[in-house]
């Protein structure tokens, strides 16, 4: 059934596979409602697991099916592997220009871009997790887009899944910032609502034009990688509890890898 929805309307099924995903994200944050406070070594798992998850699916449901594809669509191997070079970069590029010319606020590192007094805080923190969740929208549109139901299925199993520790280290974050149970918690909503707008975006591209296919998986995996890199594991390092980062990353990966292998 999943499968005939799918094939008939693959844009509609992006963008709600990356709705389901991104409302996990407010699902994970229920608990705000009724805690007050989360250890920093346990914000620090959390975290880590996201970025364990992101990887794992960057390689496994993003960049390597984008190399099958290109290959199936015509191209060499040297062809394949140098058009998803090129589409992995692209995407971490975007993303830094956009963390370059962007005013946004790390949780932990601080206010990094050009200096905005206009803005209010928490829409300087809403900037940050738009910044790191569409890039999980985009990559789980662009799979539903593609021809591989498994895989499409898995990633966005995936992405729900850290999706949800995630997005109660964000609103324990902002309760440390002051920030009311009810404000941390609808920051926590907005970031969910902002992967469906990437799904339909990857899905529609890649729908419209399958020659984009290997193109939007390469440039979805590199936007994560880049996400990973800069924004989840320097958070993870910056109050001495690096150690829980990485079990909380090297359990999130086996976790993707697993879903990817028995889903895919």
């Amino acid at each position: 059934m999943l499968s005939a929805f799918a094939s008939s309307s693959p844009i509609l099924a992006g963008a709600l596979a990356s709705l389901c995903a991104g409302l996990a994200t407010a699902l994970g944050a229920l608990p705000i409602l009724f805690i007050r406070k989360l250890s920093a070594q346990a914000q620090d798992v959390m975290l880590g697991f996201a970025a364990g998850v992101m990887l794992a699916a960057s390689f496994f449901s993003l960049i390597i099916p984008g190399i099958d594809v290109a290959q199936q669509q015509g191209a060499t191997k040297l062809g394949a592997v140098t058009l998803v070079i090129a589409g992995i970069l692209f995407g971490a590029a975007s993303l830094w220009l956009v963390h370059r010319y962007l005013p946004h606020e790390h949780f932990v590192m601080g206010r990094q871009g050009p200096d905005a007094p206009r803005f209010r805080r928490i829409w300087l923190f809403v900037i940050a997790i738009t910044l790191h969740n569409f890039p999980e929208g985009l990559a789980v549109g662009v799979g539903f887009g593609g021809d591989d139901l498994g895989k499409a299925a898995a990633l966005a199993i995936g992405i729900g899944l850290q999706n949800m520790p995630e997005g109660l280290a964000v609103a324990v974050a902002l309760l440390t910032l002051n920030y009311s149970r009810g404000q941390a918690f609808f920051v926590a909503l907005l970031t969910g609502l902002v992967e469906p707008i990437g799904g339909l975006l990857g899905a529609g591209a890649v729908t419209i034009a399958q020659s984009l296919l290997p193109w939007g998986l390469a440039y979805a995996g590199g936007a994560m990688i880049f996400v990973i890199s800069d924004e989840i594991i320097p958070e993870t390092h910056r109050r001495g509890f690096e150690n829980h980062g990485t079990v909380g990353l090297m359990i999130g990966l086996v976790v993707m890898m697993f879903l990817d292998v028995m889903l895919g």
